[in-house]
């Protein structure tokens, strides 16, 4: 079961809840199958970063479809990053994977990922210099609609992409998946353009309950549309099933969480690509 909390003027999410999940096969950007994927590299500032792109098997040349940015866990872009962006790929979006950390900077143990994700974390304003380097990776691909972009991230792509619409980008909505939320300034929320979707689990041991309380009353605070809905039993990183299945460590993969929060991000893809 899950639930639904809501901070904006409007609540989308108690008209999209209700729906049939099946209504997804219903959407506009229909499952293409197989995709095409290339590495590309790119830079922001001085740093060299190696991104990933996975294009619709049935685009067409000169057709543009939506595009969504996707923001990488702690590990970096490795291969479950680049298995989600296909997935997206596979809906009939552009799909562009960032890499935040930098070119060949992949952990490889929970010390490394904690290191590196800290980096971002402490410092904002390089954290989102580097998630508007790849948002611009994917606004400059020929087939990528530049006026329907959305952004999703996982736990540190989740704080992320929250962090992108902080920054002012001119994106549709973002979904943040078991994100880490928090609201270091709370003034950054009057910057955000778009809609906002947390997927989060109702019992993450490492979202504690003051930062989710002060994040939405940030969000409420600059009258964000935003959706939040908790998974009842989930617990951090319920989408990767590399994670295991204990959920007492406190991150365990959820198969119920997994596929609601994922039906739900199409169903938001579908009311802001509209």
């Amino acid at each position: 079961r899950s639930t639904l909390r809501g901070t904006a003027a409007t609540m989308d999410a108690m008209k999209l809840i209700p729906c049939s999940l099946a209504a997804v096969a219903m959407f506009a950007c229909q499952p293409a199958g197989a995709t095409e994927t290339k590495t590309m590299f790119y830079k922001s500032g001085d740093a060299e970063l190696e991104g990933y792109l996975a294009l619709p098997a049935d685009l067409k040349e000169g057709e543009k479809r939506p595009g969504v940015l996707l923001i990488h866990d702690w590990t970096g872009l490795q291969d479950y990053a680049k298995r989600r962006t296909e997935q997206l790929a596979e809906l009939g979006y552009v799909a562009f994977a960032a890499d935040v950390y930098g070119k060949g900077v992949r952990p490889k143990d929970p010390r490394e990922c904690g290191v590196q994700a800290g980096i971002y974390r402490d410092d904002r304003t390089l954290f989102r210099q580097r998630l508007n380097a790849a948002l611009a990776q994917l606004q400059a691909q020929p087939a990528c609609d530049i006026d329907r972009i959305a952004a999703i991230g996982y736990c540190f792509g989740g704080t992320g992409v929250i962090e992108l619409a902080r920054s002012g980008a001119d994106i549709r909505g973002v979904v943040s998946f078991h994100g880490g939320l928090d609201s270091p300034n709370p003034a950054d929320g009057a910057a955000v353009k778009c809609k906002i979707l947390v997927c989060h689990g109702a019992d993450d041991p490492f979202v504690p309950e003051e930062k989710i309380d002060a994040f939405l009353a940030e969000m409420k605070s600059a009258d964000v549309d935003l959706q939040f809905i908790s998974y009842a039993g989930a617990v951090h990183s319920f989408t990767k099933p590399e994670a295991g299945d204990d959920p007492s460590k406190g991150a365990a993969y959820d198969k119920s969480a997994d596929e609601r929060s994922w039906a739900h991000m199409r169903l938001f893809f579908d009311e802001i690509f509209e």
